[in-house]
């Protein structure tokens, strides 16, 4: 279940760490097993698609993809707002020989941070659109995916959570665990996501990295402990004290790359051996083999508690908590070092697939590159050479001039052009296997497509996209830019699966949709900067429905004589509701019996009913859970025509529409709030103002936890209420839940707006 907006518009981005792929070396043949004696770790780069590799691994106890598996991680980072995600991926890019200078956010120097390629996003220093590079670390390769947590541009997380198989949650040492902190944390656990937490800004005034870690344990109920402990804070932030190999890193040269490891400083030996006991104790708390050395009281090896460390955290059951100041160029190679230790390859994640052919069953995916091919497309992109998707291989090996087929709609399609994406730069690869994230040029898809070579009709589960909740409208100022103004929408629309576009029938202007207000007003801002098009923009408004509560009779003749063929069409029989929340939102019926109409009539009636309900005559709004049976009805030898019987149609539908009693339908919102106890009454006599059902109230530590139904209509501003309500402590996360029947004074307060507004026109 997605979630609107969860609290305060925050940021979030992700790295996604994933083996690379160079073309093939004409090195002598050998087995993967004595390369690797060999010390050469760059199995991947080779062409695994050579016959003879196969054959040896067979007589080999290791498979020929195991080695380049184990040695490729593809991980996010996510955070609050402010925490610092793309600062720390430009350090990770520059340790790691990706850049060779550093840029900051907001930086003075007018370049901005390598991940944010868009002008607005330097300008504004907030990332919007993801953006995917990759690099090495040790022998590791590595992808990396920067992606927004500002809270309207939710769906870009959950794209790269899906695709994720471990993660890094960055934490402020000041502002602690904070409302898109618990967003973010809940958005993994619906993924299954590993994870590791990172401190930062450890040099900040006000820095303390134990409150931060109650904090985890408290309101993110985190099983976690400290792997690292730091030698000062704020100004006098030297280093960091590892509590697994009991060693002491400094950081020293202009951008801390060089590493200086020492012993653990005497006056600390106390307080270091206190954590590691700490750290021991929680980790053996969830690790069977762990816990029985400590409980017979055998010593603990560094070695035995790496291990441990990195069982329970692919387990999901540990969080092991790492600390530094990315600004300040500490703790982010200690960090890239947990990664690698700590964090799943994807042959350690459970990867579901659902089978087509068998009534959707669940398939476990095996993960390696010896299966069929199935890949996840988890974000598009318009780009300067077409649309460029970005593709998660879960199994099997694609190539560059290879056939694969889309399994939501039976394509097949021919991939032009594979690539590794770094920002806004790309590099081309001649094939990719499982585990790897990649973009593909030229394949006609949406996101959330899976793609399989033929031999298996496997989708992933689809990508949980919410419903848009605010609308806009929105018309260009020029009559000239009406081309670059579709265009632009057009675009959109494909990457972003909130983002809708509609026409409103009366007024004739154009409707977006979207999560909230900054995610609609962020668009038209780029149709500004992009397309160069000004756009004048509307109130937001709430997308109701109208629906009928009981069955009405219709006899329509539709007649006109003009001179010449005149119209002749004559339509009998009824409309009834379908049950609220049926799958089918409209359905026709044809029970003529004899020719009393032709045929080849039929299909211009049933598009008569549809356009008719699309404004129904309360407030103009589409008529949902409608059934139209047609019984009996009349045609001309020679007037009748497909324009009669379709005018026909739409009369009889208006001529009946108000004998069938017709309410106006809300959408209601799932709204959870989570506010101090001493707060509670008051915010509850506020939902019950703005007619909203309280269905529960939990308490959970200080705080209570209130769930209610809403409708919409009364949410507009709510964020701010609910901050002078609660001295800005509170937070509420939204969903939409169902459209519900008005009560009888709001439905009469809205047709007379209507009215009043058709009546101004």
């Amino acid at each position: 279940m997605a979630r609107f907006p969860r609290s305060p518009a925050p940021r979030l981005l992700y790295t996604l760490f994933s083996s690379s792929r160079t073309t093939p070396t004409k090195s002598s043949p050998q087995s993967p097993s004595a390369a690797l004696l060999q010390g050469n770790f760059h199995l991947q780069s080779r062409q695994f698609s050579a016959g003879g590799n196969l054959a040896r691994a067979k007589d080999d106890k290791e498979p020929w993809w195991k080695e380049s598996m184990e040695r490729l991680r593809n991980i996010g980072i996510s955070a609050h707002i402010d925490s610092g995600k793309t600062t720390l991926t430009e350090r990770i890019l520059f340790y790691t020989g990706r850049i060779h200078e550093i840029h900051e956010v907001r930086g003075r120097d007018g370049v901005g941070a390598k991940m944010d390629s868009m002008d607005l996003e330097r300008e504004k220093g907030i990332t919007i659109q993801s953006a995917a590079t990759s690099c090495a670390w040790k022998d590791y390769q590595i992808n990396i995916i920067d992606t927004p947590g500002h809270v309207d541009f939710t769906v870009e997380v959950e794209r790269a959570l899906r695709v994720l198989d471990g993660a890094i949650l960055v934490l402020c040492s000041v502002g602690g665990v904070q409302s898109q902190s618990i967003t973010v944390d809940r958005q993994m656990r619906r993924y299954e996501v590993p994870r590791l937490a990172f401190i930062n800004k450890l040099d900040r005034m006000g820095a303390d990295p134990w409150k931060v870690l109650d904090q985890a344990r408290s309101k993110l109920r985190h099983h976690c402990a400290a792997v690292q402990v730091p030698m000062g804070l704020e100004d006098q932030f030297q280093g960091l004290v590892d509590l697994v190999q009991l060693t002491a890193y400094y950081f020293h040269g202009s951008n801390g790359e060089k590493i200086v490891t020492g012993e653990v400083p005497a006056d600390m030996e106390t307080f270091v051996a206190e954590k590691r006991r700490e750290l021991i104790e929680l980790v053996s708390e969830v690790d069977d083999k762990l816990g029985d050395m400590f409980l017979s009281d055998e010593p603990i090896s560094s070695g035995d508690l790496e291990e441990a460390i990195r069982r329970a955290t692919v387990a999901r059951k540990f969080i092991p908590v790492f600390m530094g100041s990315a600004f300040k160029n500490k703790g982010v190679q200690p960090l890239l070092d947990g990664v690698l230790s700590y964090l799943p390859c994807p042959t350690e994640v459970s990867n579901y697939a659902l089978d087509q052919k068998n009534n959707e069953e669940k398939v476990i995916l095996s993960g390696n590159p010896d299966g069929p091919l199935v890949a996840l497309a988890f974000k598009l992109e318009e780009g300067r050479f077409g649309q460029l998707t970005y593709l998660r291989i879960y199994e099997g090996v694609i190539r560059k001039g290879d056939f694969i087929i889309n399994v939501n709609t039976g394509k097949k399609i021919k991939v032009p052009r594979l690539v590794r994406m770094h920002s806004n730069e790309m590099e081309d690869i001649q094939e990719a296997h499982a585990g790897q994230i990649v973009a593909v040029f030229g394949v006609d898809c949406a996101s959330g497509d899976t793609f399989t070579d033929g031999s298996v009709k496997y989708t992933m589960t689809s990508m949980h996209v919410p419903e848009p909740v605010m609308s806009l409208a929105v018309q260009p100022v020029s009559k000239d830019s009406g081309g670059q103004f579709s265009k632009a929408l057009n675009r959109f629309q494909k990457e972003d699966p909130t983002f809708r576009v509609g026409l409103d029938a009366e007024s004739g202007q154009t409707i977006i949709s979207g999560m909230g207000e900054l995610h609609l007003d962020i668009y038209v801002e780029r149709i500004r900067r992009e397309y160069k098009v000004d756009a004048t923009v509307g109130k937001p408004r709430v997308n109701f429905r109208e629906a009928v509560t009981k069955r009405a009779e219709f006899d329509y003749l539709h007649k006109k004589q003009s001179g010449g063929q005149g119209q002749y069409g004559r339509v009998i029989g009824y409309i009834e509701p379908l049950p609220l929340g049926s799958p089918a939102k409209f359905e026709f019926e044809n029970l003529l019996v004899g020719q009393a109409i032709p045929s080849n009539f039929i299909p211009a009636i049933e598009k008569g009913f549809k356009e008719a309900a699309n404004s129904g005559s309360l407030i103009g709004h589409p008529v949902e859970y409608l059934r139209v049976v047609l019984t009996d009805g009349a045609s001309h030898a020679v007037d009748s025509s497909e324009l009669a019987f379709k005018m026909a149609a739409i009369y009889a539908f208006r001529q009946c529409y108000a004998a069938a009693k017709p309410v106006i339908l809300e959408p209601v919102m799932l709204v959870e709030l989570k506010v101090p106890t001493e707060f509670q009454g008051s915010v509850a006599g506020d939902i019950n103002k703005r007619k909203g059902m309280i269905v529960g109230n939990d308490q959970e530590g200080d705080d209570s936890v209130i769930t209610a139904h809403v409708p919409l209509n009364n949410m507009f501003g709510y964020s701010t209420a609910l901050r002078s309500m609660t001295q800005g402590k509170g937070e509420f996360t939204m969903e939409y839940k169902e459209h519900a029947p008005v009560s009888q004074d709001v439905q009469l307060q809205l047709v007379k707006t209507h009215n009043a507004g058709r009546g101004a026109e």
